[in-house]
C-alpha cells in the first residue's frame, strides 16, 4: 500500500513554517484542497437553502455532498449526519434532548478514561432529570478500559453508557462492539465519543454497536465544526428543543440556525484528501476511504515503532498509559522535569508538542499525573520519520537546556 509522505506535506501549506507537528490529537493542519474549497463556498453565491436562486441550489449542493461524504466517512447513511459548532456542542445537545426520557433512579454510565466532552454533558443531564450517574474505571498500567470495566456497571436502570472509541491521552482503543453487546443487552443506548479515532482508523456505526456517535473535522484535516450520527430511527424518535418554523425533518431538526457552508464545504474536501491517501485506491469513496486508512495504519504504525525505540533509549522518560492497540498518542513526562518545562523547551527547538492533561482530567488522576498531566505526542497524515528524529533529538539536548526563569 503506497503512502507518499513527500506529495501529502506539499499539500499543507502551514509545514512551511518549519516546526515538526505533534498537535495533531488537538487539530490538524488543513491541506491547500480544503483550504480552496472553505474559499470557494464563501465567494461563490450562497443563500438559504432553497430552488429557485444560483445561491439557494449551490447551499443545497454543499450540505448534500457533505452529508454524503461524512457519511462515507463514517459508515452511515447522510441523511442520518448532524453538523454542529462542535462535538461538545452536539453531545451537550444529545444529553439534553435524551435527558428528557429519565427520570429518578435511571442510571448513566461514563468512564474515567474520557475527555470531559464525554462526560461532563452526561453528568449533568443525568443530575438534571434526578438520574443517578456510575463511573468505570480503567487499567492504570496499561489504561485499557475493558467490558468487565464496564459490565460492572450495568443494571435494569442504564439508560445510557457513553465511551470513548479512543482515549485523546493514551490512545487507548476499547473493545466497543463488546461493550456495545453488553449495553444493549441491559437495554441500554450506546454513545460514541470517536474524536481520537476518526484520525486515525475508519468508522463504521454499525460494527462499533454506537447508537450515537460525534467526531470532529478539525481533528482529520478539515475544518472546526462538529458531526453527530445515529441510527435512524432512533434519531427520528428524538425530540429535540428547536424553533418554531425550522424544519422538523431529520438531520435538519437537530441543526440549530444556518449551516456554516464553507465549513462544510471544507469537511467534504477533507474526506476526499483522506479518501486518495492511498493513490492506487480505487472503487467507491468508501472503498478508497477503507484502502487509503489501511495505509495510514501502517505508516503511523511504523512511525510509533520509531518513536517507541527513540524513547526507550533515553534515561528518564515514563510512558504512560501502554495499551496494546492504541491510536498513535504517547503520553510521557520526563523525570526532573515539568511536563510544561519539556513542551516549551520541543518549542524552541522546532518541535510542537504540548503538555497538559487535554481535558481528560479523571484521566490523567488515574494515571498518577496532577494537573500539569504530561507531554502529548500525536501523529497525523503529514508526520514523518524526520519529524520524529528532530523530537527525539531535541529531547536528547532537555538536559542541556537553562533552567526555566
Amino acid at each position: 500500500m503506497p503512502f507518499d509522505i513527500a506529495a501529502i506535506r506539499a499539500q499543507i501549506p502551514a509545514l512551511a513554517s518549519g516546526s515538526a507537528r505533534f498537535d495533531a490529537p488537538g487539530g490538524t493542519q488543513a491541506p491547500q484542497p480544503v483550504i480552496d474549497a472553505v474559499v470557494a463556498a464563501l465567494t461563490g453565491p450562497t443563500a438559504n437553502r432553497g430552488s429557485v436562486t444560483e445561491g439557494e441550489h449551490n447551499a443545497e449542493r454543499i450540505v448534500a455532498g457533505a452529508r454524503a461524504a461524512l457519511g462515507d466517512l463514517l459508515g452511515t447513511a447522510p441523511g442520518t449526519v448532524v453538523f454542529g459548532r462542535s462535538a461538545t456542542q452536539l453531545t451537550y445537545d444529545l444529553s439534553r434532548t435524551l435527558a428528557k426520557t429519565w427520570g429518578p433512579g435511571d442510571e448513566v454510565v461514563v468512564t474515567r478514561l474520557d475527555h470531559d466532552s464525554n462526560i461532563r454533558p452526561w453528568v449533568q443531564a443525568a443530575e438534571s432529570a434526578g438520574a443517578v450517574v456510575k463511573w468505570a474505571g480503567f487499567d492504570p498500567a496499561t489504561s485499557e478500559l475493558r467490558p468487565e470495566h464496564i459490565a460492572a456497571r450495568l443494571s435494569a436502570r442504564t439508560r445510557l453508557v457513553a465511551v470513548t472509541a479512543a482515549s485523546n491521552l493514551t490512545g487507548a482503543r476499547p473493545d466497543l462492539p463488546a461493550i456495545a453487546a453488553l449495553v444493549h443487552e441491559a437495554g441500554a443506548l450506546f454513545h460514541v465519543d470517536a474524536v481520537g479515532y476518526a484520525s486515525h482508523a475508519l468508522v463504521d456505526l454499525a460494527a462499533m454497536g454506537a447508537d450515537t456517535l460525534v467526531c470532529s473535522p478539525y481533528k482529520f484535516l478539515g475544518p472546526h465544526l462538529g458531526v453527530l450520527t445515529g441510527r435512524a430511527g432512533l434519531l427520528e424518535s428524538l425530540r429535540p428543543d428547536k424553533l418554531l418554523p425550522s424544519s422538523d425533518q431529520v438531520p435538519e431538526r437537530f441543526e440549530l440556525g444556518t449551516l456554516p457552508y464553507e465549513l462544510l464545504a471544507g469537511a467534504h474536501a477533507a474526506v476526499d484528501f483522506l479518501a486518495h491517501l492511498d493513490p492506487d485506491a480505487r472503487g467507491s469513496r468508501r472503498d478508497r476511504l477503507t484502502a487509503s486508512f489501511a495505509a495510514l495504519e501502517e505508516h503511523e504504525h511504523a512511525l510509533g515503532k520509531r518513536l517507541a525505540d527513540g524513547l526507550a533509549e533515553l534515561d528518564g522518560i515514563t510512558v504512560h498509559g501502554r495499551p496494546a492497540a492504541p491510536t498513535p498518542i504517547t503520553f510521557f513526562t520526563v523525570a526532573g522535569h515539568r511536563p510544561a518545562d519539556v513542551a516549551r523547551h520541543l518549542a524552541a527547538h522546532g518541535v510542537d508538542a504540548p503538555a497538559g492533561s487535554f481535558y481528560a482530567v479523571h484521566a490523567a488522576e488515574d494515571l498518577g499525573l496532577g494537573a500539569g498531566g504530561g507531554v502529548r505526542v500525536g501523529f497525523a497524515p503529514y508526520t514523518s520519520e524526520e519529524d520524529v528524529d528532530r523530537l527525539l533529538a531535541a529531547l536528547r539536548l532537555l538536559d542541556e537546556a537553562p533552567a526555566p526563569g
